[in-house]
């Protein structure tokens, strides 16, 4: 395997067969001048505002209490509220970075004592105060990944205090405490009730949703997939009652994720290019490459290898935003990350970004070829690239070309 060329679709999984990214390796050694923790101490009093779950050695995982010496720490763990802000990475870094990772081993099927706790603070709806004794000091430390927020120093738990009770809200509490509700019905409930994704992900990852039985710890990262992917399929399924809207055309951007969201009057379908600029995260070569996956009508019968997560959480904020047109439509994606976006923050930046551009102002065209030309002359102007290579390779475009209308054979 070229390592450089296939950078971009693996994304810091070690496709490669080396023993670390060097990509990711060169963040953290950034990362290392992020100030504000005290490397001397192991003991925790502050406030948990969420929970981590790791994926390396399943079924035997480590889970992890994600507190910090501090109070008001909601916004630590709040993507929303750092996209809704326009927070810039530094700050994002900081507030991730303040967060220690206090973990034990745990088995996906297994309870004890501090998993129970775990389970207290991801189900509630603010930051639990907390008092925890580590093992050891934590190293300081920052991580980061491509699906997952950054990560700051961990250590062993020796022992976890809550020192009030977690405050649930009555309707997770409903959902937690039934055993036969399935995991993907819960979540469709409370998403409907005003739980954003976040919060929806957290909960499933420590095994506090599904039927009774069933229910194991998800890794985090797989965890947020797999709830970007259940709100979409129930979305989808509302959004295909609707009529087709207009040729309309959405364009924005957070931390050097720029979206371009080209809906065209048809049934739903859903395609998304990402394309890297050269020399940025993930892409290390000299001209601009790009990534791509799509859906039809009928709906995917794989996972999207190509653009991983990012797939998912893009086509969230788009169904989110059919919804509330109510419209469906076939929708041709495209993503250029530039080198503003220095290093990965988790895959909850896409779906930021894409929410972005989805509530700046449309522009309205008469029909396609009009609205693939004003696209065109945008990507040209904005990054000197050809967007028509990117349009030579969709499969949407090309079946739209290909396919008779029924009223044709009228």
């Amino acid at each position: 395997m070229n390592v450089r060329k296939n950078c971009i679709k693996c994304k810091g999984r070690l496709w490669c067969g080396g023993s670390f990214c060097p990509i990711l390796r060169k963040t953290q050694v950034l990362a290392r001048t992020v100030k504000g923790f005290n490397p001397n101490s192991s003991s925790i009093s502050g406030e948990a505002p969420s929970v981590f779950v790791g994926r390396i050695g399943y079924p035997d995982i480590n889970v992890g209490i994600l507190s910090a010496n501090d109070t008001n720490t909601a916004v630590y763990d709040d993507p929303r509220k750092w996209a809704s802000e326009n927070l810039e990475i530094p700050k994002i870094i900081d507030y991730r970075a303040s967060l220690i990772n206090s973990r034990f081993k745990s088995h996906v099927k297994q309870t004890d004592k501090f998993l129970e706790t775990s389970q207290e603070v991801a189900l509630s709806s603010k930051p639990v105060e907390m008092d925890i004794e580590l093992k050891d000091k934590p190293r300081f430390r920052v991580s980061f990944h491509s699906n997952t927020p950054p990560m700051g120093p961990n250590a062993q738990l020796e022992k976890a205090y809550m020192k009030e009770n977690p405050k649930i809200h009555t309707k997770v509490e409903k959902v937690n405490s039934q055993n036969d509700l399935k995991a993907s019905e819960a979540m469709n409930y409370l998403f409907d009730h005003g739980f954003d994704e976040n919060f929806l992900s957290r909960i499933l990852s420590v095994g506090t949703l599904g039927v009774k039985p069933q229910r194991k710890l998800v890794p985090t990262r797989w965890a947020i997939t797999a709830t970007d992917d259940t709100l979409g399929k129930e979305l989808i399924k509302e959004i295909k009652d609707f009529k087709s809207g207009d040729y309309e055309f959405y364009f924005g951007n957070y931390l050097g994720n720029y979206y371009m969201f080209m809906l065209l009057p048809d049934v739903w379908s859903y395609e998304l290019f990402e394309t890297y600029m050269p020399r940025t995260a993930w892409n290390t070569e000299n001209r601009i490459q790009f990534m791509t996956d799509h859906e039809t009508y009928d709906g995917r019968k794989s996972y999207a290898e190509n653009c991983v997560g990012g797939y998912y959480s893009v086509r969230l904020a788009l169904l989110e935003k059919l919804k509330s047109m109510k419209r469906q439509a076939t929708v041709l994606t495209l993503r250029f990350i530039t080198d503003d976006y220095a290093v990965p923050l988790g895959v909850w930046v896409t779906r930021e970004a894409a929410r972005k551009a989805l509530n700046s102002r449309p522009i309205k065209f008469n029909d396609k070829e009009t609205m693939l030309n004003y696209a065109k002359a945008l990507v040209k102007k904005k990054w000197g690239y050809d967007a028509q290579c990117l349009y030579n390779e969709s499969v949407l475009l090309r079946n739209m070309k290909m396919q008779r209308k029924l009223i044709g054979f009228i």
